[in-house]
């Protein structure tokens, strides 16, 4: 029991794992801080462009539900435009923690 105590703490060590799930909780918040940011900066100007507030509500109705057919075809781009700019603004302040932190470097240091 010792000696697998003992492999699993090596593993632990070794493999990165406590940095993994620093790296993991840390990447959580900053989804959700970006997440407000688009949802309550980015959205609302991009919305105002276009002229509704609302971008995620942004939809092309192909074929209108009518009385003698209850099938519709709507195609809500603004959902799509909406994932999009998530994980572009993700991607950015990943990008941007990343090199404030010059946290590029330090992976290259371990290389050498």
């Amino acid at each position: 029991m010792g000696k697998q105590i003992r492999n699993f703490m090596n593993f632990v060590r070794e493999q990165g794992v406590v940095g993994l799930a620093v790296g993991l909780a840390i990447g959580a918040q900053v989804t959700v801080v970006t997440n407000a940011l688009v949802a309550n900066f980015i959205n609302p100007i991009v919305g105002f462009i276009l002229g509704d507030t609302d971008l995620a509500n942004l939809k092309w109705v192909v074929v209108e539900k009518s009385i003698n057919s209850s099938r519709a075809l709507t195609i809500e781009y603004g959902k799509i435009l909406d994932a999009v700019l998530r994980l572009l603004a993700v991607a950015a302040v990943i990008y941007v923690v990343v090199h404030w932190l010059k946290m590029d470097k330090v992976d290259r240091k371990k290389e050498k």
